[in-house]
């Protein structure tokens, strides 16, 4: 048995053994690292948005240089832990981050908007000092949170964290997709044509996603 099946089998055991979530893109980075094929390549780093993406508009990722690292559930600590094999190790031209809509959702605790911000710009650095190109993506509406509607104040925290982000981009001229304002309703929600449960996007919001990125990468 390899070391990653290794892993894999003690993490469903104990969940506690792979917090990040490490062991998820392995082999999918080992097969890609032995096959390098294209030689211009986008890594979108994320949680289940990104995620799902792949399965509900796979048009999108059809071209080649384009690398899906979301894992459902993730948070912005989860990330960062993982950034270094799941983005560096890569050798990417750009690194796609959209990050931290579960930390306000409490997925992995209490977090508030500097330890969420602070999370993004730390990956932001890694990718600096590697040469690599950045794209900090908005957090997209959110009213409440259907498995944590205990969380008060959502649209405000999103709010902030998203102008944090966008002055961290200026600062250090980084690109900045403001995803939020194509989305956002009158009552600061997630539109109701773009998603499924006030959170997730469907096929309509991915490419609706699809179109906004692919004119920031055309540049």
């Amino acid at each position: 048995m390899t070391f990653i099946k290794k892993l894999k089998q003690a993490a469903a055991e104990d969940q506690h053994l792979d917090w990040a979530n490490l062991s998820f893109y392995w082999e999918k980075n080992e097969q890609l690292l032995s096959h390098p094929g294209s030689e211009w390549r986008v890594v979108f780093m994320g949680d289940s948005i990104t995620e799902e993406w792949s399965r509900l508009h796979p048009e999108f990722f059809n071209n080649q240089s384009y690398i899906n690292r979301g894992i459902g559930g993730q948070t912005t600590p989860q990330m960062l832990v993982r950034f270094r094999q799941d983005v560096i190790d890569l050798n990417p031209d750009v690194v796609a981050i959209l990050a931290g809509t579960n930390d306000i959702a409490g997925n992995t605790g209490p977090s508030n908007v500097e330890m969420i911000t602070n999370n993004i710009f730390s990956m932001a650095e890694i990718a600096m000092n590697s040469n690599i190109a950045i794209i900090i993506s908005s957090i997209l509406p959110v009213y409440t949170y259907p498995w944590a509607n205990h969380i008060k104040n959502v649209p405000e925290t999103i709010s902030k964290i998203n102008q944090r982000l966008k002055e961290f981009s200026l600062e250090n001229n980084i690109t900045y997709l403001d995803y939020y304002s194509s989305m956002v309703g009158e009552k600061r929600e997630l539109k109701h044509e773009y998603t499924t449960d006030g959170v997730h996007l469907n096929k309509e919001g991915y490419e609706l996603m699809s179109s906004l990125v692919y004119e920031i990468l055309k540049k």
